[in-house]
C-alpha cells in the first residue's frame, strides 16, 4: 500500500462537496510529477485530503477507488485522473503549521514541493499525520 496527499482549494472543492458527492475524479491536474504521482496510485492507497490556500490543512482521508484512466476534461492523452472515496473527516484538522513545527516531518513532500497537488506521503509520515488527527 502507498500513502499519498491531494490538495484542493476549498472554495472550487472543499472535503464537504466531496462527501455530498461520494466519489470524485481527480481531475485537471496539469503537471507532470503530480500526473505520474497518480499513474503510481493504486486501488486501495489512502490519500489525505488537503484544503489549500484557505486552512492549509489535511482535513480527511481518502481511498483510491480507481486506478488512473485518461482525464475526461481534456483531448490530450497525456493526462489522467484517478477515482477516489471519502473515508473519513478528521475530528481534528493538521495545519501546514502543525506539520512544519514537527521535525519528524521535515522531509514530507507537502513540505518540499509546496506547489505540486498530487503527493506521496511515507508510511511513517502517515502515521504521524493520522496520529495528529485523533
Amino acid at each position: 500500500m502507498n500513502y499519498w496527499l491531494v490538495k484542493s482549494e476549498p472554495f472550487k472543492y472543499s472535503w464537504d462537496d466531496f462527501v455530498k458527492e461520494g466519489k470524485s475524479v481527480w481531475d485537471g491536474v496539469r503537471n507532470y510529477q503530480a500526473r505520474n504521482n497518480m499513474m503510481a496510485m493504486k486501488k486501495g492507497d489512502w490519500v489525505f485530503f488537503y484544503h489549500s490556500n484557505e486552512g492549509m490543512e489535511v482535513v480527511g482521508l481518502a481511498e483510491v477507488q480507481k486506478e488512473h484512466f485518461p482525464d475526461p476534461t481534456t483531448e490530450d492523452p497525456r493526462w489522467v485522473v484517478v477515482e477516489l472515496i471519502p473515508v473519513k473527516k478528521f475530528a481534528k484538522t493538521v495545519t501546514l503549521k502543525t506539520m512544519k513545527a514537527d521535525d519528524r516531518l521535515s522531509g514530507l513532500a507537502l513540505i518540499k514541493q509546496s506547489r505540486l497537488s498530487v503527493t506521496p506521503v511515507a508510511k511513517a509520515e502517515f502515521d504521524i499525520i493520522l496520529s495528529l488527527a485523533e
